[in-house]
C-alpha cells in the first residue's frame, strides 16, 4: 500500500511501498533508542542500525518533510512522532484475532503490539474447548460473533490465524464488521473489496526464500570459481625460404603479404587447439581467456 502525505506545498506526496517498509524499521530502531534514553542520533548511526545506507535513509525521511539538523542529527522523539504520524499509528489501532491455536495464542500474548500502537481487543475461535477461556485478560468468543463484535469493539485491524479452510469465511465476517485492514497468516488469496487492505504472511514462503539465498551463498570450488586461463605460446619468428627456391618466386603473388602469411602457416593472432579460428576468442596480453 502506498501512503500519501501532504508536502509543504500542499500537494500530496506519494510514499513508495519500499519506503513505507523501511520507515517501519526506522521506527523500531528509534523506539529502542528512546528506551535507552538516547536523545539525538546521526543519520549514519540510524542507517547502520536499520541496515541501510545513509543516503537512502535521508531520501526516505525526506518524504516526511524537513528533518534533523546538519552536523547535529535527528531528534529521536520528534522523528519517532513524525514516522508514527506517517504510518497512521498516532491514532492507534484496535485489533481482533480469529484463531487462537498455538500461533494465535502467541500473537495474543505478544506485548510488542501495545508498545507500537496496536491494542488487542478481541479473540475469536470456533473450537468449543477454547471458547470462554481467558488469554492475557481477554475472553475467547465464538467466531460466529465476529462481525457484530468488530463493530462493537471498533476494530480497525483483523488478524487471521485459522486453518486454511476457515480463512475465507473469517475474512467475510471481518469485512462485514467494517474492518478494512486484514493480516492473514495463510497462503490463501482472499477475495475482498478493493478498499480492504490485505497483507499475507506465509512462513513457508519466507523459509523457501531463505533456502534460496542460502544456496546462492554456498562457496564455489576454487577450480571452477574463475574462468580458465590458457596461455598460448608466443609465435616465434620464422625466416621465409629464399624466394628463388620456391615455385612461387616467379608468381605475381609472391610479394603478397597474404600469400606470405599463408605459406608460413601464421594467423593474425594466437590459436587454441581445436579452434580453427581466433575470431571468437577473447585475447588479453597474449593470453586466451577460455569461456
Amino acid at each position: 500500500m502506498t501512503e500519501e502525505r501532504p508536502s509543504p506545498s500542499g500537494v500530496e506526496r506519494v510514499i513508495p511501498q519500499a519506503t513505507v517498509t523501511r520507515l517501519a524499521t526506522y521506527l523500531r530502531v528509534l523506539s529502542i533508542l528512546a528506551d535507552e534514553g538516547v536523545l539525538i542520533v546521526s543519520s549514519e548511526e540510524l542507517a547502520t542500525a536499520a541496515g541501510v545506507g545513509s543516503a537512502k535513509l535521508r531520501k526516505d525521511l525526506s518524504f516526511l518533510g524537513p528533518n534533523g539538523v546538519r552536523g547535529v542529527g535527528y531528534d529521536v522523539a520528534r522523528l519517532r512522532a513524525k514516522i508514527d504520524s506517517a504510518l497512521g499509528l498516532d491514532r492507534g489501532h484496535r485489533v481482533v484475532l480469529a484463531g487462537v491455536g498455538n500461533l494465535g495464542q502467541a500473537l495474543a500474548g505478544y506485548g510488542g503490539f501495545a508498545r507500537r500502537g496496536f491494542t488487542m481487543v478481541g479473540l475469536f475461535d470456533s473450537d468449543s474447548a477454547r471458547v470462554g477461556t481467558d488469554i492475557d485478560g481477554l475472553t475467547v468468543r465464538h467466531v460466529d460473533e465476529l462481525a457484530v463484535a468488530c463493530r462493537e469493539l471498533e476494530a480497525t485491524i483483523g488478524v487471521i490465524a485459522t486453518p486454511d479452510e476457515a480463512v475465507h469465511s473469517v475474512a467475510e465476517k471481518l469485512v462485514s464488521g467494517g474492518v478494512e485492514c486484514i493480516l492473514s497468516f495463510s497462503p490463501m488469496v482472499l477475495d475482498v473489496p478493493e478498499h480492504v487492505e490485505v497483507r499475507r504472511v506465509d512462513l513457508a514462503v519466507e523459509m523457501q526464500v531463505l533456502s534460496f539465498n542460502s544456496s546462492r551463498n554456498v562457496s564455489v570450488p576454487a577450480d571452477i570459481a574463475a574462468p580458465a586461463i590458457v596461455t598460448a605460446p608466443r609465435p616465434q619468428p620464422v625466416s621465409p625460404p629464399p624466394l628463388t627456391s620456391s615455385p612461387l618466386a616467379s608468381s605475381p603473388l609472391a610479394s603478397s603479404p597474404l600469400t606470405s602469411t599463408a605459406r608460413l602457416g601464421r594467423s593474425h593472432g594466437p590459436r587454441i587447439a581445436g579452434n580453427p579460428s581466433p575470431v571468437n576468442s577473447s585475447t588479453r596480453n597474449g593470453s586466451v581467456i577460455a569461456p
